[in-house]
């Protein structure tokens, strides 16, 4: 039986949720969660280190390097294929703090 599912603390939800070339159909499309999207906020926005962004999210190092590679994947996917990007979904609470 696998583990089930930490959720990761997130500052909120992003404001634009759809990326790609202007005349992109969306059959082409991958998805991004938005414990992806946070850890690309933090760590490139915000200029984080990966431990602090663990921290920040309330989840081991180890989980931000994966959420991390599998979001730098997926924005060089959408550049270099011309794929439309969506952020939805996946396992997280948004921090209280930030209600």
């Amino acid at each position: 039986m696998s583990r089930p599912k930490k959720l990761k603390i997130v500052n909120g939800l992003p404001e634009h949720r759809l990326y790609g070339p202007i005349n992109a159909s969306n059959k082409n499309s991958i998805l991004m969660s938005i414990e992806e999207y946070e850890t690309i906020r933090l760590i490139d926005v915000e200029g984080l280190r990966q431990e602090e962004c663990a921290q920040r999210m309330h989840v081991g190092r180890i989980t931000v390097q994966k959420l991390y590679r599998d979001a730098r994947y997926k924005i060089a996917d959408l550049l270099v294929n011309g794929i439309v990007l969506k952020i939805e979904g996946g396992s997280y609470q948004i921090d209280e703090k930030n209600e």
